[in-house]
């Protein structure tokens, strides 16, 4: 589609899939999903976070896909997957719940990584029959459970309730973002990823971003101001690890240090210093290492011989 923007070459260019279907939620919502690596292989599914796509995922499916199935879909509105007038968290729980069973066979387990607005998504659907089901380890990048406007940082002043409105008005913004240019790199960078970021990675990111349609934007940023996952937290009882960067300004470290202290069964948090919201794009090596130990861990591997 036209405004599938992403790089087309490097280490960011989204790889092809295996193959593609389209998962029904709830309500009816179309979702994009798509299935990269050899069937039978421990799976991994990758939720990916407001105003991205499947393409944020590029670096850990390409090195995932070697010896995993893994499986990425578009959150509705987002990519491929059709906009929605239903834009809630339980909306979010119904599409992973939807995912779940429309890639995995009765019984099986993935390790589930959610970035931001994706793990928001996991947080939501930890109650859920089909997650509770499938859902054998969790990874959380870069998110938060609540109070996420009054918190954030982009807006460079002391926390009170001025800040608070003013990241309100930034985040939910109307205005279209228009081309990526080099101004829009730099406002891009300087609010959602680390001062030592790559070129490279701001220009994936950047283009992932701008491809966003500004409505569905503008509708998710509500639902993110409203936010209180609080509870679904407490209900995530699956081994989760958390990953958070220090220059994060969007979901600053202090969500990270919360959700820590609050899951059931923590496996421990990684702060990463310098690194902003981004963290996939950020730190690809550090965020698949992370899904690698959660599988070797916590996904059992029967082989052929003696299944």
């Amino acid at each position: 589609m036209s405004r599938l923007l992403h790089v087309d070459s490097g280490p960011y260019a989204p790889p092809a899939p295996a193959r593609e279907l389209t998962a029904v939620s709830a309500d009816g919502a179309r979702l994009h999903v798509e299935i990269h690596g050899p069937d039978g292989a421990p799976a991994v599914v990758l939720a990916h976070g407001w105003t991205c796509s499947t393409a944020f995922w590029a670096a850990q499916i390409r090195a995932l896909a070697t010896d995993h199935r893994v499986i990425a879909y578009d959150q509705r509105g987002h990519g491929r997957s059709p906009a929605s007038p239903a834009c809630t968290t339980d909306a979010l729980a119904d599409d992973l719940e939807a995912v779940l069973r429309a890639t995995l066979a009765p019984g099986e387990q993935a390790v589930i990584a959610g970035h931001s607005m994706g793990g928001m998504t996991v947080m939501a659907a930890s109650g859920r029959t089909a997650f509770r089901e499938h859902a054998a380890a969790v990874l959380l990048c870069s998110t938060g459970s609540s109070q996420l406007v009054a918190a954030s940082t982009v807006v460079p002043m002391r926390p009170g309730r001025l800040r608070t409105w003013l990241t309100r008005r930034v985040l939910g913004s109307r205005a279209p973002l228009g081309p990526v240019t080099p101004l829009a790199r730099r406002i891009l960078k300087y609010g959602t990823m680390g001062p030592g970021s790559a070129p490279d990675m701001v220009e994936a990111c950047a283009r992932i971003v701008h491809a966003c349609p500004r409505k569905v934007r503008h509708a998710w940023s509500h639902v993110l101001d409203l936010l209180d996952l609080d509870h679904g937290v407490r209900e995530l009882d699956v081994p989760t690890a958390v990953v958070a960067g220090t220059a994060d300004r969007l979901t600053p470290p202090v969500h990270a240090r919360a959700l820590a202290a609050a899951l059931p069964h923590c496996t421990g948090l990684t702060e990463l210093p310098g690194i902003g919201h981004m963290t996939p794009v950020e730190a690809p090596e550090l965020v698949t290492g992370k899904i690698r130990e959660l599988v070797h861990a916590h996904i059992q591997v029967v082989s052929e011989e003696s299944a």
